[in-house]
């Protein structure tokens, strides 16, 4: 863990001071770690499940088509593909300290045919929505973001590959989109994992989109400006992008992707209000596994379906584990 702090270090000191923008250096998945693609540097000898990627510039239009992996969609000479065990938890990590706390965090899944995606544009696939995290509480002018807990999470963002996924070879999109100016500025990058042990609930159409084409730059969740009048007392965000795989955690709550993943492990259930208490005889319920039960500003179904229950991850995510 420290070498890989070392190296994380390293990398982020890379970047351009001048610039105030990035991208995911690294990635861990069930005590693995994977280094990323370094951009500025020849890819000759470059070996890494990342996609290799383009700049450290955001992209500001929705319709470029570098959109899928902030890249021309293609793969490394020497790719590499972490084997991903489907409900398993797999975390990006950005330069820190990552510096645009106001927007959301998403996170995609695209099957690749065949038996590998090495040698699979990017631009080709369809992706699906696993993981999204936009305006938490308060409001738009002055609340707390997906990327403001990915900030506070050591520049980092956890994502539960669903159990239910089928298993397969697959595209990881991560992406982090800033609001603080305007156009808005995303922050995508791409790596090849291959997810063993899945399930059978394959997306549907309504679930799945290209890149580009998933955003428009008409979107309200691209075009919302922070520093107006509303934006003081308007408490809601549309997040960009497809509706949540049923699967996803939260998808089957109707959350709205108000509810982000969290690098921090699981605590107790409390007896607050944002996660109803536990006992050894679970009270039957409707949500499954791994679905959104309780959080600041939640509304939905708390139960879970026997034997799960509702443990607290944070103020604003409960779910049942």
């Amino acid at each position: 863990m420290i070498a890989f702090a070392a190296l994380l270090a390293v990398a982020s000191a890379t970047l351009p001071t001048a610039l105030a923008h990035g991208g995911v250096l690294a990635y861990s998945n069930a005590g693995n770690w994977y280094q990323g693609w370094a951009p500025y540097n020849s890819p000759t000898g470059q070996t890494t499940i990342q996609r290799p990627w383009a700049t450290y510039n955001p992209i500001q239009d929705a319709t470029d088509p570098t959109l899928a992996c902030n890249d021309d969609g293609t793969s490394g000479a020497l790719q590499l593909t972490a084997t991903v065990a489907a409900g398993s938890k797999i975390t990006a990590y950005w330069n820190q300290v990552w510096p645009h706390p106001y927007g959301p965090q998403l996170t995609y899944l695209a099957q690749c045919p065949g038996s590998t995606c090495t040698g699979v544009n990017a631009n080709t696939l369809k992706w699906f929505k696993i993981d999204e995290a936009g305006l938490l509480s308060g409001t738009i002018a002055n609340g707390t973001w997906g990327a403001g807990k990915m900030i506070a999470d050591n520049s980092s963002w956890t994502t539960t590959i669903p159990s239910s996924v089928p298993s397969g070879n697959y595209l990881i999109r991560f992406e982090t989109i800033a609001l603080h100016s305007l156009p808005a500025q995303l922050y995508p990058e791409c790596a090849q994992i291959q997810i063993t042990g899945g399930g059978s609930l394959a997306p549907i159409d309504s679930e799945l989109v290209t890149f580009p084409g998933g955003y428009s730059n008409s979107d309200p969740g691209l075009t919302v400006n922070l520093y107006t009048n509303d934006a003081k007392t308007q408490t809601t965000y549309p997040i960009p992008g497809p509706p949540l795989y049923r699967g996803a955690a939260g998808a089957s709550s109707g959350s709205g992707g108000s509810s982000p993943t969290t690098t921090a492990k699981p605590t107790s259930p409390t007896t607050s209000a944002s996660s109803p208490p536990a006992s050894s005889a679970p009270a039957a319920g409707s949500v499954a596994q791994y679905g959104q039960c309780g959080g600041q500003g939640y509304s939905g179904p708390t139960g879970c379906v026997s034997p799960y229950t509702c443990s607290k991850v944070n103020d604003y995510y409960s779910q049942c584990l």
